[in-house]
This record gives C-alpha cells, structure tokens and sequence, in this order.
C-alpha cells in the first residue's frame, strides 16, 4: 500500500493540470479545473493514514461509492495513476446526456422508464441518442450502458422493478 506521501508525491508528478486543496482533519482534495462537467474533485478527501478516494464516474456503480467515488486505499502506484487518468479524461469530455440534440423535438428518440426497489427507491432508466442511462432519485448519473438490455439486467441484478 502506497503511503500518503507516496500518493501526494504520484499524484504532483504526474498530474500536474491537478490543484491541491487541503480540506479538515488534515486530508486533501485535488481538483481538476479543465473539467468540463460540473464534477471538478478527482481525487477526495486522501488522508494522512492513507485512505482516499478517486471520482470514479466512467465505471460501474457497483464499485464506486454513493457519491461516485472509488475508494484507493490499497491501491498500487499503477493503479492509482490508471484511475486517475480515466477520470480525468471523462471529465474532459461532454456526454450525450448533457447536451440534447437541438434539431429534434424533446419527445423524439427518447425513452424513459421509472424503477423502484423494495426500499422504494425510485430510479430512471432513460434512453437517448442510442445510449440508456440510470439517474439515481437526486438525478445523478448512476450508469450508462449501450444497450437496453445491459440496463435493464443491471436494474434487475440490483433487484430494481420496472414501475408500470
């Protein structure tokens, strides 16, 4: 496992576009001031113990936190600088569900379903541009698959329901 220091030490040298903010108890953020989208923190709250995490939202749900988030506390140097990269290069880019197509009307090509869980969590399933995407109930990006039938087995792998 990378040290603190380590990860500082990686993270200045090879992502010098990052800036370091120092946050409470004596953790730091690193922000990405090029992004593009309203995300700017890649990596969050990396702690003097070692403990950290990295804005994972180009991945699946399934390994990231609540917030989106990647925890890299076991993390080798490789590793760390892979995610990290990733991260970053999705938060370079524009996606298609942040920019609707202006030359259709809003009810063309889109397709939207609701799901729920037994806790009654309720979620979107919305198809635009060829692509599905899954927006948690604070209407944030959870996942994006090519295809309905991906979204539709990730929903119900998590045990998600299609509302009627």
């Amino acid at each position: 496992m990378l040290s603190f220091e380590d990860k500082i030490a990686l993270i200045e040298e090879n992502f010098p576009e990052l800036d370091m903010h120092e946050v409470s108890l004596g953790r730091l953020n690193f922000h990405f001031e090029e992004s593009v989208q309203d995300k700017k923190i890649v990596v969050y709250h990396l702690h003097p113990n070692g403990n950290g995490f990295v804005y994972g939202g180009h991945l699946p749900q399934s390994v990231k936190n609540e917030k989106g988030y990647v925890n890299i506390r076991d993390y080798e140097a490789e590793e760390l600088i892979a995610l990290i990269q990733e991260s970053m290069e999705f938060l370079s880019k524009k996606h298609g569900w942040q920019q609707p197509k202006k030359d259709r009307s809003d009810d063309e090509e889109r397709k939207e379903e609701h799901w729920y869980s037994h806790s009654h969590e309720e979620i979107r399933l919305v198809g635009e541009d060829g692509m599905w995407f899954i927006f948690d109930e604070d209407d944030a990006l959870e996942a994006a698959f090519e295809t309905y039938a991906e979204a539709e087995g990730y929903l119900k792998e998590a045990d998600f329901k299609k509302k009627k």
